[in-house]
């Protein structure tokens, strides 16, 4: 399957608890540090919640 490369470029300290979550599951744990994952809808549900705060790669 296709891959994905997530990089958290902004802060989540002044957003919802869900987006902080949302980030969380995604396996982000740090700024500019890039998680790969495997493209599911799931995945790409939960970088659309959250995508004003990551910078995504299409591998």
């Amino acid at each position: 399957m296709a891959k994905v490369v997530i990089t958290q470029v902004r802060s989540a300290i002044d957003q919802p608890k869900r987006q902080k979550a949302t980030i969380e599951a995604l396996g982000i744990k740090k700024l500019n540090i890039p998680v790969e994952k495997e493209i599911s809808p799931n995945i790409e549900g939960m970088i659309r919640t959250v995508r004003h705060l990551l910078k995504v790669e299409y591998k």
